[in-house]
């Protein structure tokens, strides 16, 4: 049996895409040479609803891209089960552009990194970024978000888990406590 508890609804959610969409323009001085990318799959919602803010702010549609991670993660070898692969698609090189990499969910920074060794292989960023709905802490490599909706202080037999409409059918954040 465990423990669930709602710690971010979807007017939260909302709300923390939209400060993050205005905290995103602010920080790079407007949108030119912004790209969005969305790490599969969590991080791809959010990274579309992010392009939708910023367009209704700047009424400019900034490029966003689709980023799988599972073949440069550390630990792909060191499982027996056979890893699924989603598609990565970016709309064009990353030559000097201001890479904004967005994720749900920010925990020991190992997803991060395999990120930006798979950012790489698409050209050589201005510089990258890191948007988060949810830092839960427990860093194990040197990685800090950028721009966080929420910073979730957890206990590592906690577990995090981020709904999203598109995916599930409803936008919560949820903490979950096994007992």
């Amino acid at each position: 049996m465990a423990n669930q508890k709602v710690v971010m609804d979807a007017d939260g959610i909302d709300r923390s895409l939209t400060r993050i969409a205005y905290e995103i323009i602010e920080k790079n001085k407007g949108v030119e040479s912004l790209i969005l990318v969305g790490i599969r799959t969590g991080g791809v919602f959010l990274a579309q609803r992010l392009r939708e803010k910023i367009l209704k702010i700047e009424g400019v549609e900034i490029p966003m891209g689709i980023l799988d991670i599972t073949l440069y993660r550390d630990d792909v070898l060191k499982t027996q089960k056979k890893p699924l692969l989603g598609k990565t698609d970016m709309p064009s090189s990353l030559d000097n552009k201001k890479v904004i990499l967005v994720d749900d969910v920010l925990f020991t920074g190992r997803t991060i990194r395999a990120a930006m060794d798979a950012l790489i292989d698409f050209g050589r960023p201005k510089l990258i970024q890191l948007s988060v709905l949810v830092d839960r802490g427990h860093r194990e490599l040197p990685i800090r978000a950028d721009f966080v909706g929420k910073n979730l202080p957890s206990s590592l037999w906690e577990a995090v888990t981020v709904h999203l409409t598109e995916k599930t059918g409803r936008d919560e954040v949820v903490i979950e406590e096994s007992v």
